[in-house]
């Protein structure tokens, strides 16, 4: 019996681009969701980055010695329990104080707290401690992740010429 020839399948073939770069995705000690992070992940790879899902309940030490492992391009900080300040607030003195991480742009978003309406003040104290963007809860990160990411990148490589 003769091999049958096969023909490649109909349709588009994936090229395998490079990586614009590599963004860690986790949330803080306090929060168990994983939802948010696997949404975030498919949205930020659609859009062409590599992506390390630390997945939930990740400790600020855990954090910080990833973060300082995979030096990534972007740290994504997500919340869905409203205690996104709290740990975000621990979380980002730490990535700050590290050599490794302290320049690293990081960003926060979800449900920051608990109040429902605080959620002006929470920006602006996130803000103040060293993160790089807030997204409230609602944001909607199919327009917000796109933008943000081409700006983070774009002013990185402003500052390498």
């Amino acid at each position: 019996m003769k091999p049958v020839p096969t023909r490649p399948p109909a349709g588009p073939v994936a090229v395998a681009r490079p990586a614009k770069g590599t963004v860690v995705v986790t949330t803080g000690a306090s929060d168990s969701h994983t939802w948010n992070l696997v949404l975030l992940q498919l949205l930020i790879e659609e859009i062409g980055y590599d992506v390390v899902n630390l997945g939930p309940c990740v400790p600020d030490d855990v954090l910080v010695s990833r973060c300082a492992e995979i030096r990534p391009d972007l740290i994504v900080f997500s919340s869905v329990n409203g205690h996104g300040c709290q740990d975000g607030l621990r979380a980002i003195k730490l990535l700050r104080e590290s050599a490794e991480t302290a320049r690293t742009p990081a960003v926060i978003g979800g449900k920051l707290g608990t109040t429902g309406s605080g959620g002006s003040s929470y920006a602006q104290e996130l803000a103040a401690a060293g993160f790089d963007a807030v997204f409230e809860d609602g944001a909607d990160p199919y327009t917000a992740f796109p933008a943000l990411l081409d700006g983070i990148f774009a002013a990185e490589l402003r500052e390498l010429a």
